[in-house]
């Protein structure tokens, strides 16, 4: 459902916000729900005065007066998070293409295919935008499911990523591969050629679509899955690792202001107003941090990436700040508060 008239609500339900002195996530959060409609959420923060400085330098570089922001981020080492509009749905976009790689090799795995398998590129030939429920393609060359995976992921292929989702059955089977594995907020609706063709249907700015959308939480969740070993053998693991750390899109993301000999493996989405990266980060004493920054609105494509780099440079020195024997108690007890911080 569109929601109309939402300029001056959307304007009052940030205003205390942008202007507070202190960063507040849980109220940012309550209100977007207020003003779009999404459903009412438990805290998952503790109360303002016992938010981390990390959580709240996030929380003011996410404020929504241009737009949602979303940041999931976890120490995958002390359990660590930083939280802010992380249970919100945003669109994937490309994002999504590491969990079709996880789909197909899973299927690799089982035996269906082997990464030699040929598969035809699938090139979306020129149609109206809703003239039909599947947007039209045609078949390109054939190439190696190793090679089609590489440049899906490295290079955000479209066809690439079209000729493997019809080689598993379609977007639901990777939606379903997905609540196999305990990953339920995550939807993925549409083929690529499909999604990009009808885009621009509603302003994810000030419009949560759930179609193809996941929230920042469930794509931590899937991101330390895959770094953990949950989901896929060590082989198959270290295919989608390694494509992610050789993706050439985004330069001006997650990478931008990261220091130069940082390790970065990522996958970027580009759609209509929107911009994310999600991916891991190696800090210096290799400790590993997973995040997703989704970003709205903003002004331009080139502000929603300056977005997400300050953010991601801001939760680099912030994780690399915290001491490796934090344990996950410790980073999550506010000492007086008598509360754990929710998951």
């Amino acid at each position: 459902m569109r929601i109309k008239g939402i300029g001056a609500a959307l304007a009052a339900a940030v205003l205390g916000w942008s202007t507070g002195a202190v960063a507040q996530p849980a109220n940012l959060e309550a209100r977007f729900d207020s003003v779009l409609g999404t459903q009412p959420r438990a805290a998952a923060v503790a109360p303002a005065s016992h938010i981390s400085d990390l959580q709240q330098r996030v929380a003011a570089l996410a404020e929504p007066s241009r737009g949602r922001i979303g940041v999931m981020a976890v120490d995958l080492s002390t359990g660590q998070e930083v939280a802010v509009l992380a249970d919100q749905r945003f669109p994937m976009a490309s994002t999504s293409k590491i969990a079709v790689a996880a789909t197909f090799l899973e299927g690799v795995e089982q035996g269906r295919w082997t990464l030699s398998s040929e598969f035809p590129l699938l090139i979306p030939r020129q149609s109206a935008r809703f003239s039909s429920a599947v947007a039209p393609v045609t078949q390109g060359r054939y190439m190696p499911a190793i090679d089609l995976i590489e440049i899906m992921i490295a290079r955000s292929s479209n066809p690439a990523t079209d000729a493997l989702l019809a080689a598993v059955g379609g977007p639901g089977v990777v939606s379903n591969w997905m609540r196999r594995n305990g990953i339920t907020e995550f939807s993925l609706d549409r083929d690529i050629a499909t999604l990009v063709r009808d885009d621009g249907e509603f302003n994810p700015a000030i419009h949560v679509d759930v179609r193809d959308s996941a929230t920042p939480r469930a794509m931590v969740t899937f991101l330390r899955g895959l770094h953990e070993g949950h989901y896929l053998s060590p082989t198959s693991r270290q295919i989608i690792l390694g494509a992610m750390s050789r993706t050439v899109t985004g330069q001006r993301r997650i990478r931008a202001l990261m220091p130069m000999n940082a390790q970065v493996a990522h996958k970027t989405g580009s759609l209509n107003n929107t911009s994310s990266d999600v991916g891991i980060v190696t800090l210096p004493d290799g400790r590993a941090v997973a995040m997703a920054i989704y970003v709205t609105g903003q002004g331009t494509r080139l502000e929603r990436e300056a977005k997400i780099a300050s953010i991601a440079r801001v939760l680099y020195d912030g994780f690399s700040s915290t001491p490796a024997t934090q344990t996950l108690a410790q980073q999550r007890f506010e000492q007086g508060s008598g509360r754990i911080i929710g998951n």
